[in-house]
């Protein structure tokens, strides 16, 4: 039986950018055409980030607080995101068919909040997928979780299907109760997710050696959101994951659950795509805030 590798000094190298090799997506450069257009469905290519919108809580915990009416709380804002995170009742139901930019599709699903959550089957056919005209397929891996290797299986036929039609998979890193979520255990479950063929991951981020999360995993790292924090310190979140390697952010609650989401997300795209400082989007989300609510105020003329 293979021993569990304890050796404390790593040379994991952070300030050295893996090579792109041609395509601007980290690792992406031997994939197909199809896979790296739909890639830079995703991604923007000026900036190989991403600041995706996730909204896809209902699955598993019905209608989540801020997505009670997703045609009247997220449709207004899509034009500020670069890809949507999301399931396929939602997509069909509500998102317009003229939305441009990436669809990155869940594909997992069975128990509910109530249920141990790792215990996921896929709950969506590759057919579908294509159907759907998807960017990229999704779906929870719980390493260390009482359902690991099921979980890890699903992800594994998810990658075979998604090669075999050019679509990419992205692997979501969940975090059960019993698991802390440190560098050790981010770098554990990313690499995991690389190695058995996703063509990115999204995690959580920490606030120490995340750089290293980062820097071991050799496809792009999308931050998750989480839960719902004060403005200032989700925009602080983004910007030390922005800066310690992450090709982008997937925030949800932290977003929709906002007392300004439209304000937020346009802070968030600052901190992305522009490199500004947590304080100077902060500036950007109170005076896109204040700018909104006056919008709001202000009644409609008549003649």
């Amino acid at each position: 039986m293979p021993e569990a590798d304890n050796k404390q000094a790593k040379q994991f190298h952070p300030e050295i950018p893996q090579p792109t090799h041609g395509f601007f997506a980290k690792g992406a450069g031997a994939l197909d055409w199809g896979m790296q257009h739909r890639l830079s469905r995703i991604f923007r290519p000026e900036t190989g980030k991403v600041v995706m919108l996730a909204i896809d809580h209902g699955y598993f915990q019905g209608p989540t607080t801020g997505l009670e009416r997703v045609d009247l709380n997220i449709v207004p804002l899509l034009e500020q995101t670069d890809a949507l995170m999301l399931t396929r009742g939602i997509l069909r139901s509500t998102i317009p068919p003229t939305y441009p930019r990436g669809i990155v599709m869940r594909c997992s699903g069975g128990p509910s909040i109530l249920k141990e959550l790792s215990n996921e089957e896929l709950a969506v056919d590759v057919e579908d997928a294509i159907r759907m005209n998807v960017a990229a397929m999704t779906l929870q891996v719980f390493v260390g979780g009482e359902h690991e290797t099921r979980t890890i299986h699903n992800m594994t036929r998810l990658v075979d299907a998604g090669l075999r039609y050019g679509i990419p998979v992205m692997a979501v890193t969940a975090v059960g109760r019993e698991l802390v979520r440190d560098a050790k255990y981010l770098r554990l479950a990313c690499r995991i997710c690389a190695e058995l063929g996703t063509q990115m991951v999204k995690t959580y981020y920490c606030d120490e050696d995340f750089e290293t999360v980062t820097a071991s995993c050799p496809v792009p790292i999308v931050m998750a959101g989480g839960k719902k924090l004060p403005e200032l310190d989700a925009l602080t979140m983004a910007y030390n994951a922005i800066q310690g390697g992450a090709a982008g952010v997937d925030m949800g609650r932290n977003i929709f659950q906002s007392d300004a989401p439209m304000a937020m997300l346009q802070a968030i795209r600052k901190i992305v795509h522009e490199g500004y400082t947590p304080k100077e989007a902060m500036e950007v989300y109170a005076e896109l805030k204040n700018e909104q609510a006056r919008e709001k105020r202000e009644p409609v003329g008549i003649g």
